[in-house]
Order: structure tokens, then C-alpha cells, then sequence
């Protein structure tokens, strides 16, 4: 009897599953046609799977949709009805029954449907979020937020703020988007990363951008009627995105001040400050970490970024700075990446280099784990292309790569093999190692592998046709190693080379416009700022549409504007930035520098 029930029970389950599959083989088939149009059979279909099962509210949606589709509205209207009649507690039927008018251009009656169904939301407010969809399906975007509030008024703990502030960002609403989205945060704040991540599509860099202005606005005032650390912790975020690092660094210290707990937010606010040359700001939050901090590590980090700070702003105190934090934290494994920035300074600032390898083997012998080996041996890598021993570099740079393949070090270490590789004139093998690179998680060495690979490819030498790549790779090792003069010579011979000017260096051509922006920025490090301008003139005439042209005309705006003080060919330049090059990372910069030229009040 019991192998009886068994096998019974086995054949059931068969058929049911063979039930299901069919079922589902048939609704796949169905939206297929229904996507491509073909209303008529996705219909049929349809109407099979409703007759089995009727209570499956995809079905019926889908039926009507072929229905009202095939101008079938009375074949719609007359299932509604019987639908509505077997049970009128569904009230998002009459939202399906009032757009069944609305497509018959019968407005009143749409409008008396629909309101049925928002009203019912009083007592089934269970059916808010199914009516409020229906009603966004059919782009009544009004009545979808009237449904999702009333819902709400009918049950506090329903929360559709979300979908509300998504319906007013399609109505072009930023006002109450952004209210509702804060609102959301208001009720639970475990939506924070949500709505950072969906406000994040409507503001920009620029401050004086309306969204941003609005989504300001409507932070200030609700920490002023609710006061709470997450609209701190959304206006550090927001003026971050700003670039505004020291009002930032306001909301952060006014975090801390409330609950003195982790100084993390402040420490990665400085490193983004200083990443973006904000050293002011910078410096502010990495000594206000030193002045509240009591961990060891963390104070050394800060000092680790001040040291940073100082190397790029050319203080004359650098070295000393650098000796007294050693006096007072030691040379060990703590003040490893302190050493490693000191045997930078010295290479690259000092023209030290037999120094500065001295201080990298001595951190050597610190070096507890293959990370830390990594940034020291990378640095010694450095420090030997800097005297022009290659070889011995691309093997230290090598061994990193292997050793750490899928790191970022790793990947630092790639690049620096194909950098260096270029820097011999070993284009094939320099392309090799950047095509890999190409698609490093690193988005900065991913995008200096890019340029520098297509550097390679569009001006390698075909054929043994001098093409002047070997010796613009030879002026940026000769600027490399701050043979400032050497590399200018380089470039100098050259443009005047007659076989370069006949086969390769040609204006329009991608060599033509490196060689002069590359000339030009030389000239900038050493304040000849006229030759500058002449240069990135020869770019601009040679090729309005070059990719360079949007670095050009930032690059004469900010010489005119901060050294050679002409002001209206300043604006002249940050303006064609903002009418014709509007995709320039450079756009947000251009604006708010020709406003303030302008006189407006920012």
C-alpha cells in the first residue's frame, strides 16, 4: 500500500512540474511576442494562462494590456467587470478599468476609475505599492504619488518615499525629489548608501548648479527642524563632490565634536583634498588629526601626508621636516611608506639619488610583509631610472608584477615596466604590457595606460620611417629625471629635424600635438610662459578637433589668468571650454574660473 501512495504521490509531483514548466515555457513565449508587438498571438497565450489561473495578477495585466493593444476594449471592459463584481475589495482593478477609458479617450470615466482606486487606498492600503506601479506604468504620474502618499496617511509603517522621489525626478521636480529622498533617510537611515547613490545622478562638481543648490537647501533645512548626524555626513559628502574641502571638513569636525569617536572620515578627506591639490584644505584635515588622535599609526599617516604636502608645495623645511619626524617616530616598520616618500624627495626634489637608495635598502631590512617590500623595491625601481639603469629597474619592476599580480602594486609595477620600456624605445614591448592594463581596476593606471598606449600606436615608426616617437620618449625620460633643459634640446632638434618634418611631424598629426603640449608644459615649469602660449597656439591651428583640445585651451586659460594677467583672454578660452568642449573634465573648473573672472558673486 505504501509503494502504492508512493508512486501515486511521484506521478503527481511528474505532472505538476511538467504543469509548471509548460506554464512558464508559455509566458516566456508570450512576452517575446508581446515586446516585439505581435499583440494578437501573445494574446491568445495569455488568455490560456489566465483561464488557469486567474488570480495571477501578471496575467491579467498582460491580457488587458493586448486588449486595450488591439483595441478590444469592451472584451477588456466586460473581464473587469466580472472581476470587480466576484470581488470588489481589488482595488487596483479600477485603475486598469480607468485606463481602459483613458485609451477610448474618455476622460471623465478615466478620472472616476481612478479616483476609485486612489479612495480605496483608505481602507486596502496593502495595494499602495501595487496601484502606485500601475499608475507609473501608465505614466500618470501624478495620481502614482497621490496613491503612494494616501497608502502612507492609511498606514505609518508603509514607506514608498523612494518611489516618490523617482517620480518626481521624471517629472523634472528636483524640489520634492530631493525632499523625498531625505524624508526616506529621515524615516530609516539604513537607505543613506540608497540615496546617495540616486541623488549622485543629479548633482555635479560645480556649486552653483541649480540641483546642487536645491539638494543644499533642502539639507540645511531640515537639520534646522530635525537635527541629526546624517545631514552632517550628506553636506561633507555633498561640498566634497564640490570640491568645496573645507566646508567639508566643517560638517566633519562638527561630527567629531558630537561623538569623538573614528577620525577615518576626516583622514580620507584629507587624502581626497590632497589627490585633487587642495593642499590648504588638505593640510587642515591632517593637523587636526595630529591635534586629536592618540593612535600612533594614525599620527604617523597624518605626518605621512603633511610630508606629501610639503614636497608639493616646494617648502624649503621639507628635508628638515622629514629628519624630525624620523628623530621622533625611528626608522622601522611603522615609518616604512615615511622612508619610501623620503627616498622620493630626495631623488626627485634633491637630485639625490645615491642618498635616497641608501634610505630604501635600510628600509629594506624593516620590511615585514611582501606589501611593504613591494613599495620599497618599486621605489628602488624608481630610483634606477632616474640613473638611467634600466635593465636592473625593469628587473626589480618585474619581480613586483609577478609577485603581486592581481594587486594594485602589481599593477603599478606593470605600467612602470611598459613606462620604462618606452622610455628605451621598446614600443613593442611597452604596447604588450599596457594592452593588459588597459582593464586595470586602477581607474588612474588604467587611463595612464590608455594614453600612453595610444601614444605608442598612432606614432610608432613604420617601416623604419623616423616618426620622432624615439625622441619625445627620450625628452620625457630626460624631464623625468629633472633634465628640464636636456629634454627641451630633445624637442628643440626634434622640430627643426628635416627627416622628422618631411615623413612624421606633421601638423593635424597626434606626434605634432604631444611634441608642442608636452614643450609647453616645460616651458610652464620653467615660467616662460610666452613660449608656452606660442606653442599651444601651434596645437589649436594645427587641429581644432585634436583630443588635446580641450587640455589646451585650459592650459592657455590658466596662463593668462594666473601669469600673464590678461584677463578677457583668459574668459576667451575657459569659454570655448564651455560652449564647445562640454564632455571636458576641465567643464566645472572653466565655469566657476570665467565666473569669478566675469564678477560674479560665487
Amino acid at each position: 500500500m505504501k509503494k502504492v501512495i508512493f508512486l501515486l504521490l511521484v506521478t503527481i509531483s511528474t505532472i505538476s512540474n511538467a504543469q509548471r514548466n509548460e506554464a512558464q515555457n508559455d509566458y516566456l513565449l508570450a512576452e517575446n511576442y508581446y515586446r516585439e508587438g505581435a499583440y494578437e498571438k501573445a494574446t491568445q497565450i495569455y488568455k490560456k494562462l489566465y483561464d488557469s489561473s486567474p488570480f495571477n495578477t501578471s496575467y491579467l495585466g498582460r491580457l488587458i494590456n493586448c486588449y486595450q493593444e488591439t483595441a478590444q476594449f469592451l472584451k477588456a471592459e466586460t473581464l473587469l467587470k466580472n472581476r470587480i463584481k466576484a470581488d470588489n475589495s481589488q482595488i487596483y482593478l479600477y485603475v486598469y478599468f480607468g485606463y481602459n477609458f483613458e485609451k477610448q479617450g474618455n476622460k471623465e470615466k478615466a478620472t472616476e476609475n481612478y479616483n476609485l482606486a486612489i479612495e480605496g487606498l483608505k481602507k486596502t492600503p496593502s495595494y499602495g505599492g501595487l496601484i502606485g506601479r500601475l499608475f507609473k506604468d501608465y505614466n500618470q504620474l501624478d495620481n502614482a504619488i497621490l496613491a503612494y502618499q494616501k497608502a502612507m496617511d492609511a498606514n505609518k509603517n508603509r514607506n514608498y518615499s523612494f518611489q516618490i522621489a523617482q517620480i518626481y525626478g521624471e517629472k523634472g521636480q528636483f524640489k520634492q525629489m530631493f525632499e523625498s529622498y531625505i524624508d526616506l533617510v529621515d524615516k530609516n537611515e539604513q537607505y543613506f548608501s540608497l540615496v546617495q547613490r540616486y541623488t549622485s545622478k543629479y548633482i555635479t562638481d560645480d556649486s552653483e548648479n541649480e540641483n546642487n543648490i536645491l539638494f543644499k537647501k533642502t539639507l540645511l533645512k531640515k537639520s534646522l527642524s530635525k537635527p541629526k548626524d546624517v545631514w552632517n555626513i550628506l553636506l561633507s559628502w555633498l561640498f566634497t563632490q564640490q570640491k568645496d574641502y573645507t566646508k567639508a571638513l566643517l560638517q566633519e569636525k562638527a561630527l567629531y565634536q558630537r561623538k569623538q569617536e573614528s577620525l577615518t572620515s576626516i583622514f580620507t578627506l584629507g587624502k581626497i583634498a590632497f589627490e585633487n591639490q587642495a593642499y590648504d584644505a588638505s593640510k587642515e584635515c591632517f593637523a587636526f588629526i595630529l591635534e586629536k588622535s592618540a593612535t600612533n599609526s594614525q599620527i604617523i599617516n597624518a605626518n605621512l601626508y603633511l610630508a606629501k604636502i610639503a614636497v608639493a608645495t616646494k617648502d624649503p623645511k621639507t628635508k628638515a621636516f622629514f629628519n624630525s619626524l624620523f628623530e621622533t617616530f625611528g626608522k622601522n616598520t611603522l615609518t616604512i611608506k615615511l622612508q619610501v616618500e623620503y627616498a622620493d624627495f630626495l631623488t626627485f626634489s634633491k637630485n639625490q639619488p645615491n642618498q635616497a637608495n641608501a634610505v630604501l635598502e635600510e628600509a629594506l631590512s624593516y620590511a615585514n610583509s611582501k606589501f611593504d617590500k613591494a613599495r620599497i623595491t618599486l621605489k628602488l625601481g624608481d630610483v634606477l631610472v632616474f640613473t638611467n639603469k634600466f635593465n636592473k629597474a625593469l628587473i626589480y619592476f618585474s619581480q613586483i608584477q609577478t609577485l603581486l599580480k592581481n594587486h594594485q602594486l602589481g599593477h603599478e609595477a606593470r605600467f612602470k615596466v611598459a613606462q620604462t620600456s618606452y622610455f628605451k624605445g621598446d614600443f613593442d614591448w611597452a604596447k604588450a604590457q599596457l594592452k593588459v592594463l588597459k582593464s586595470s581596476t586602477t581607474q588612474l593606471i588604467a587611463n595612464d595606460a590608455v594614453n600612453l598606449f595610444l601614444k605608442i600606436s598612432d606614432n610608432e615608426p613604420v617601416d623604419s620611417i623616423p616618426s620622432g616617437l624615439k625622441q619625445l620618449a627620450k625628452a620625457e625620460l630626460l624631464a623625468f629625471q629633472n633634465k628640464d633643459n636636456e629634454a627641451l634640446a630633445e624637442l628643440n632638434n626634434l622640430i627643426t629635424s628635416k627627416d622628422i618634418l618631411i615623413n612624421g611631424l606633421i601638423p593635424g598629426e597626434v606626434i605634432y600635438d604631444d611634441v608642442y603640449f608636452f614643450r609647453a608644459k616645460l616651458f610652464i615649469k620653467q615660467k616662460k610662459y610666452t613660449a608656452a602660449i606660442s606653442d599651444l597656439e601651434k596645437i589649436v591651428a594645427a587641429d581644432n578637433q585634436g583630443f588635446l583640445t580641450d587640455d589646451v585651451y585650459f592650459m592657455m586659460a590658466e596662463i593668462y589668468k594666473n601669469y600673464l594677467n590678461d584677463i578677457e583672454k583668459a574668459k576667451k578660452y575657459y569659454q570655448k571650454i564651455i560652449f564647445e568642449q562640454t564632455s571636458s573634465i576641465y567643464l566645472v573648473d572653466a565655469r566657476k574660473n570665467f565666473r569669478k573672472l566675469r564678477g560674479d558673486t560665487i
